[in-house]
């Protein structure tokens, strides 16, 4: 009989990955050029090896058990620890990365980072570029577990984090801003709790995969109009969706043309200061296109610049 050694190949397991991205056995063999009376005896192997079923074989869609959720899970863990050896070897041959991914927090402007990835592509390097969109504690997440190798716009402190490295970016203001037309926006300054908390707050959501994430602004009680990014939250709030905090830096022009009401707060605007952060403590660990991205955040023009928001931007 076989173990589970045997059975819990890369292949298995991209086989398990490829019948839950398709829904059925018979999708999945088609998408694999196999006949489907192969890939359910490939699964029978598995389940009889680790002696337990994969599968509710009484649904008409290939329905995982739980013992199969937390194989998937698992599996799709391990095929990311073994492209990440494949990746630190081909770094240790020539020096770049197959691929660099870079988890970019919400609030950094995506128009400096498309620049820096222009400047970067003209070096015509063999290094792939990918970008997480993240927020809060999130962009630093993906860097701590290992699913981006630089993070931009880190609002925690990330010193003490073995393996990971960071440096101060810069600090942005937050200011709370209303659409002219909200109720709050010809209320008496400076706004109390109390009253806030009776208008709907537009808040980010926290891209942190495991836990409650934090919050920015938010009162007790207060009823949330949650989107995905910064520039969704300043499109909700030019709609007079709800009130918030806003990078000033982002807000500025809406403010100036009068598209967006700056109200003082019983409670002080804030200042919040950033880091950008990688993992890899030592130059030699790194490879040749994380290099290239940390000496581009030597300059403090480019520091600045990443903290700039345009309309244009959004």
């Amino acid at each position: 009989m076989q173990t589970a050694r045997d059975v819990l190949t890369p292949d298995a397991l991209a086989m398990l990955q490829a019948i839950a991205e398709a829904g059925s056995f018979a999708a999945a063999a088609r998408a694999m050029g196999m006949v489907p009376s192969a890939l359910t005896y490939r699964v029978r192997q598995i389940e009889d090896a680790l002696d337990v079923l994969l599968y509710d074989r009484s649904a008409r869609q290939a329905k995982l058990t739980r013992a199969g959720a937390e194989l998937l899970q698992e599996g799709a863990r391990l095929l990311l620890e073994i492209d990440a050896v494949a990746n630190r070897v081909k770094r240790v041959a020539t020096g770049w990365e197959s691929q660099l991914t870079i988890a970019v927090d919400t609030v950094i402007s995506r128009g400096t980072v498309m620049e820096l990835c222009e400047s970067f592509f003209s070096l015509n390097p063999p290094t792939r570029i990918k970008l997480r969109d993240e927020a809060l504690t999130g962009t630093l997440e993906a860097l701590t577990s290992g699913q981006a190798d630089l993070a931009l716009g880190v609002a925690l402190d990330a010193a003490n984090m073995a393996g990971i490295q960071s440096k101060p970016l810069g600090s942005m203001e937050f200011v709370y801003v209303v659409a002219p037309h909200h109720p709050l926006a010809g209320a008496a300054e400076p706004l109390s709790d109390t009253l806030i908390q009776q208008h709907r707050a537009v808040a980010v959501a926290d891209s942190l995969q495991r836990g409650a994430g934090a919050t920015f602004g938010l009162l007790s009680g207060q009823d949330v109009f949650t989107v995905g990014t910064m520039h969704a939250k300043l499109d909700a709030q030019l709609r007079g969706l709800g009130g918030g905090y806003l990078p000033l830096c982002m807000a500025g022009s809406y403010i100036e043309t009068g598209r967006l009401v700056i109200k003082k707060t019983e409670r002080p605007q804030r200042q919040v200061p950033l880091s950008f952060a990688w993992r890899g403590a030592t130059t030699s660990t790194q490879g040749r296109a994380l290099q290239w991205w940390l000496q581009q955040m030597e300059s403090p023009k480019t520091r600045a610049a990443l903290l700039e928001q345009h309309r244009g931007n959004s």
